[in-house]
């Protein structure tokens, strides 16, 4: 058995001791998010992860490739992203364990996973319809983004004992909705962040964001100058389809 080793840096006050492991998860917090899509034969799954990153108006998503979302993305190259905050928990942990393939994939059985047909129902969460996608939104959730795929790709090509079991997204958002309860007052389009409660996920467990650590620097910038092209594009559509009615 090979013994933990113990690495020891000092300070000038104290000792730091770091040990090296082997964490079978490294989920050290990430938002929660539920993905709806469409099924193939036309109904609605809804699902929940919480591997996801934003950069600009796009982000990169990671999910099982035998999952029914994957299978919706693949298929449809669309969706919506539904960011939980802390008031819908209750809803995303009725959702935990389920899965929208029938059968149930032979990796998800020995984690008790069983198959669900109507989701948002078992969640207790309504249906609003999309601008844009086909994927209804869910309408507890303070915030819907609306996305489309723009590329696919596979993780650990190089390793052919992972390989083809995860796939990553790269999303496009494509219309924003949000809850007027987490807006700074008078704006339509900043996020108040003392407002903004986002469910975060965290070695298995559900937790919520306390109360701000410390003053940001970055704070100083003005949101404006994180302004992207795609962000663009949304916005000329937008005065584009007003014009034309």
């Amino acid at each position: 058995m090979c013994m933990p080793v113990l690495l020891y840096c000092k300070s000038l006050n104290n000792t730091i001791m770091h040990l090296q492991t082997e964490p079978s998860i490294l989920y050290f917090g990430t938002p929660v998010v539920l993905i709806s899509t469409k099924n193939e034969n036309g109904t609605d799954n809804l699902a929940p992860m919480s591997s996801i990153f934003w950069l600009g108006w796009r982000c990169v998503i990671g999910l099982s490739a035998v999952s029914k979302t994957t299978q919706n993305l693949i298929r449809n190259r669309e969706g919506v992203l539904n960011l939980p905050s802390v008031n819908e928990v209750s809803a995303v942990n009725r959702l935990a364990k389920t899965t929208g393939s029938n059968p149930v994939p032979a990796g998800k059985l020995p984690r008790g996973y069983h198959y669900v047909e109507d989701k948002f129902t078992l969640a207790g969460l309504g249906k609003l319809p999309s601008a844009i996608v086909a994927a209804p939104r869910a309408e507890q959730c303070p915030v819907h983004m609306e996305v489309v795929v723009e590329a696919i790709h596979g993780l650990a090509d190089n390793d052919e004992a992972v390989r083809g079991k995860v796939i990553s997204f790269e999303l496009r958002v494509v219309k924003v909705h949000l809850d007027e309860s987490i807006l700074m007052a008078g704006s339509s389009n900043h996020v108040d962040p003392d407002k903004w409660r986002p469910l975060i996920m965290s070695f298995q467990q559900f937790y919520g964001l306390g109360e701000k650590a410390h003053y940001s620097t970055l704070g100083e910038i003005s949101e404006s100058l994180y302004n992207t092209p795609d962000r663009e594009k949304v916005i000329e559509s937008k005065g584009a389809l007003v014009h034309s009615n």
